[in-house]
């Protein structure tokens, strides 16, 4: 095992799946766990709640 190969020091060794470009580009969202879920949906009412803000504070 090669010490300055990354993605053995990032990973303890073991080597996690590799995705390929095409995939990676699809543009599904995928959020396995109910944290990743929550702090996905808790952004984007965040960014709405932003939005919402501004417009009545006349800034946008």
């Amino acid at each position: 095992m090669n010490d300055t190969d990354p993605q053995h020091s990032r990973t303890g060794g073991h080597q996690r799946p590799t995705i390929s470009a095409q995939d990676a580009r699809g543009g599904e969202i995928i959020l396995r766990t109910r944290r990743r879920r929550t702090i996905f949906i808790a952004g984007l009412v965040g960014f709405v709640l932003l939005a919402v803000v501004l417009a009545l504070a006349g800034l946008v």
